[in-house]
């Protein structure tokens, strides 16, 4: 009977997996390949590829399967609680998360924007002392 009901919880997350992936634009059957669903993660939330290898640092992985998490509700219009909740609770929010009304909206770049550039007012400049 146990078994039973991890194969059912097991199969709600992974529909709502490849749902959500689907919603960002990504194949939905990268959901049941490990590793590579990971990378498909990294790059709906906008992280860098690279931080796959953090994936296999014990403890590091939870810090930072929480923090893709979020990411990925926020590129859902969701908040951390809820990215919170997809990290812990995969089985009951990546369904709501695929089967629901949320869009994917993307992530934020992690650059900043741009700075404009001032006027130079040469005006405004103190004057230069007279040189001797």
């Amino acid at each position: 009977m146990r078994t039973i009901i991890q194969l059912i919880l097991t199969a709600l997350a992974i529909a709502g997996m490849w749902k959500a992936f689907e919603k960002a634009g990504k194949p939905g059957w990268a959901a049941i390949i490990p590793i590579y669903n990971a990378i498909v993660m990294l790059e709906i939330a906008g992280r860098p590829l690279w931080w796959i290898f953090l994936f296999f640092i014990p403890i590091v992985n939870i810090v930072i399967a929480i923090i893709v998490s979020i990411d990925i509700a926020k590129g859902f219009g969701q908040g951390a609680g809820f990215g919170v909740g997809l990290a812990l609770l995969g089985f009951i929010f990546w369904p709501i998360l695929g089967f629901g009304s949320a869009q994917y909206v993307g992530v934020e770049t992690a650059t900043p924007p741009p700075v404009p550039e001032v006027p130079s007012n040469e005006s405004s400049q103190p004057p230069m002392p007279p040189q001797t």
